[in-house]
């Protein structure tokens, strides 16, 4: 289409950026949701109660929302602490990349540390005395028996943790990152044709959603398949 001329590259580039934030914040976002899965299922009462007020406070305000906060927050925090050294300094910017990695990890990790908790709850206890009768150690134990177990159990939550994510994304263009989003808002002020290039944007993510979907559903496969070897 006409409409596009000129903006392929644009799209492609800002496409890049996309899977760049999905897979950063995809690291934090497992690492968050292991971190956070431990200190519910510990016995110490300092770590349940951070870790509550964790899942609470980021399953319960808007993501966008969180992002702007940091976003600013993190920016007048680090310009306050330059200025001590140099009072010339009047503003800090944050990378947008890395605070809206940052955030959406922070957001879809609280619904990851309840997945995570459900799934290592959900491993058979039996195993796990086994292994400590056959004198395996506990981080031999957890490595070997309880991870792959809970991989297991948590893949189709975690599979949509994933398309959270990788939507997600999208509302890092509000604070100036130049993904797809922020691409099409910049040629619609260009060719005055919004729909055309939020299309483009809707291909994009659908592209992305179901190479994941895709890829979610070959891993609950290799997961299962002691189970239809079992049959």
């Amino acid at each position: 289409m006409e409409e596009l001329s000129g903006w392929g590259d644009d799209f492609f580039w800002g496409s890049v950026v996309v899977a760049q934030v999905f897979i950063v914040s995809l690291f934090l976002m497992v690492l968050f949701g292991l971190i956070g899965a431990g200190a519910k299922l510990s016995k110490n009462r300092i770590a349940n109660n951070i870790a509550a007020a964790y899942t609470v406070i980021f399953r319960g305000v808007p993501e966008i929302l969180v992002l702007l906060l940091l976003y600013f927050g993190a920016a007048i925090a680090l310009t306050n602490i330059v200025q001590i050294f140099d009072p010339n300094i009047k503003f800090l910017d944050i990378p947008p990349f890395w605070v809206g990695s940052f955030g959406i990890a922070l957001v879809v990790g609280a619904y990851a540390t309840e997945t995570f908790r459900g799934a290592f709850l959900g491993v058979d206890p039996g195993q796990i005395e086994a292994a400590r009768a056959l004198g395996i150690s506990s981080f031999k134990t957890f490595i070997y028996i309880q991870i792959p177990e809970m991989w297991r159990l948590a893949l189709p939550a975690f599979g949509n943790h994933m398309l959270s994510l990788i939507k997600d994304t999208a509302l890092i263009s509000i604070i100036g990152l130049n993904e797809t989003l922020f691409v099409a808002e910049q040629a619609t002020a260009t060719t005055g044709k919004p729909f055309t290039m939020f299309i483009v944007v809707g291909l994009i993510y659908l592209s992305f959603s179901t190479i994941i979907t895709l890829t979610v559903m070959g891993l609950e496969k290799y997961a299962n398949k002691h189970l239809e070897h079992g049959r």
